[in-house]
């Protein structure tokens, strides 16, 4: 499959496919005869993994990384393993972070009467008081300076 076929597949500009190849975040790409790429189902498999571990939160770094020690062979099994549960244990940080956040957002959602509109209240006060003071400085301004 070509380069245009593949980016529309997969939602990527051309310029991202070579980018990723270039600097090892896939593997080389097979060539046709003519010297474009021809992308087969090995070289899609790299593509969706990269974007999913893109999508995780995962650096190109780290990708590249993975990559290397892939193509390194299989004494290398361990070793990306490793990588795999350190990037999975900052995931699950970055989850318990939204977590947290979710459950924020729930209650304010939940208790929005209760809590939000006092502080609406709050703000509406001040507003007519900034209000009431803007109105009595024009009013100086115009009475006591136009005398």
């Amino acid at each position: 499959m070509n380069i245009k076929k593949i980016s529309e597949k997969y939602k990527i500009t051309p310029d991202t496919l070579r980018y990723w190849e270039r600097i090892g975040a896939i593997p080389p790409v097979n060539r046709n005869p003519s010297g474009y790429r021809d992308y087969d189902k090995e070289d899609e498999d790299w593509i969706v993994w990269t974007l999913r571990m893109k999508n995780a939160g995962v650096s190109l770094e780290r990708i590249i990384e993975y990559i290397q020690l892939f193509i390194q062979g299989d004494q290398t099994i361990e070793t990306r393993k490793e990588l795999l549960r350190e990037q999975l244990s900052v995931i699950d940080e970055r989850r318990s972070e939204i977590q947290q956040m979710y459950e924020a957002l729930e209650e304010k959602i939940e208790n929005y009467e209760e809590h939000m509109l006092k502080y609406e209240g709050k703000l509406k006060k001040h507003k007519e008081e900034l209000l009431l003071k803007e109105f009595l400085f024009i009013y100086y301004c115009i009475f006591y300076y136009h005398k």
